[in-house]
């Protein structure tokens, strides 16, 4: 699996029994993944605030060039009712970057969930019309984009509006009221808001052939229509198993054949199978107990081994990468119903044999 000209930390199975984090050697353990990636693209990590007043702030920093809040910028958090916003969480966050010189990346402006309520509905509890919807996302993206203009090189602009279904939106109240137009007007909002951010539509299951295909077709009408569009995040919520290799190359290369910046936006690979985008986990709300086996280890290192690789093959076309969350002490996947262990560094924050697959190269 390694590389013949690595030699092998010496009692390396003897450490990793005693808890010592194992790792080749030769390797520089100054470097961080921004380092290593420096010459393909920037590398970023989902964060909360609670994270960067912590110990993994300091890891953040060593690895990261990029951070994206996981929830402190979407509309129901930020925006909780419709003469109030809620700022601190999502400045807190703002101010971490710009203390260590990190990029931020916008998530998200508009998406079905976590919005808030009252944006749909009028002071008799009626839906609103498609004009006075319009105007407040309009006034939302406005305000946030505006706020920090010139401060955030990415948004994901809207977020998950194709359905998983046979039919093409997804059913939702922005969908209801407004039709298709909501997507288009809020890439419009977003760019006059900050005409030098890169807008990105988001979405999971992007290597799945029937959704791909509905997206790509959102996306060429948008491009058609003069729609300010720059980008697709492609969400990388993956498994082991999940997705191939050729099935990643064919979204790669169909969505930059328009002309669009690829961004893996949020990158977990869980070691249970099946597609993780978009789904719950046999409806469990209790949380399972499971053990990090070693044939989830190397069924995990072998599949970050292979995305990288076409990660870096397609280095022209794709503009970054964000892992979902920073360790396994913390990650979405854990309210699913069962631990998992998806990302590159453990729940003592130190890195996994993963970790150096991804990094030796």
């Amino acid at each position: 699996m390694y590389k013949k000209t690595l030699i092998y930390c010496a009692g390396a199975v003897a450490l990793c029994m005693a808890g010592v984090a194992w790792r080749p050697a030769r390797i520089d353990t100054d470097k961080g993944l921004k380092d290593y990636y420096k010459k393909y693209f920037p590398i970023g990590v989902a964060v909360t605030p609670r994270e960067l007043k912590s110990e993994e702030g300091k890891l953040i920093v060593k690895e990261f060039n990029s951070i994206t809040a996981e929830n402190a910028m979407k509309m129901a958090p930020l925006h909780p009712e419709e003469n109030r916003y809620y700022w601190n969480d999502a400045d807190s966050i703002m101010a971490f970057a710009q203390r260590n010189h990190i990029k931020v990346r916008g998530h998200n402006l508009c998406w079905h969930a976590q919005a808030p309520a009252w944006m749909f509905k009028d002071s008799a509890g009626n839906d609103v019309s498609k004009e006075v919807l319009l105007k407040r996302l309009k006034d939302h993206i406005t305000t946030v984009a505006s706020r920090y203009k010139g401060k955030i090189y990415a948004w994901d602009v809207v977020n998950e509006a194709i359905a998983d279904d046979t039919t093409f939106l997804r059913k939702s109240k922005w969908s209801q009221i407004t039709g298709q137009d909501f997507i288009a007007k809020a890439f419009e909002y977003a760019h006059a808001a900050d005409p030098k951010a890169a807008l990105f539509y988001n979405d999971y299951n992007t290597e799945q052939p029937a959704k791909r295909e509905k997206i790509y077709k959102l996306l060429k009408g948008l491009l058609d229509a003069g729609v300010p569009i720059n980008g697709v995040g492609l969400q990388a919520h993956w498994s082991v198993n999940n997705p191939s290799r050729e099935e990643l190359e064919k979204s790669i290369q169909m969505f930059s054949s328009l002309g669009l910046q690829i961004q893996f936006t949020e990158l977990d690979i869980s070691v249970y199978s099946g597609r993780q985008g978009g789904q719950l986990i046999n409806g469990q709300q209790q949380q399972v107990k499971s053990e990090f086996t070693p044939e989830m280890e190397q069924q995990q290192l072998e599949k970050y081994k292979m995305v990288f690789e076409v990660f870096r093959k397609y280095r022209k076309n794709i503009t970054g990468v964000t892992f979902w969350n920073v360790s396994d002490r913390y990650t979405w996947l854990n309210g699913r119903g069962r631990k998992n262990y998806p990302l590159l560094f453990n729940a003592d924050l130190q890195p996994k044999k993963a970790y150096w697959e991804v990094v030796n190269f």
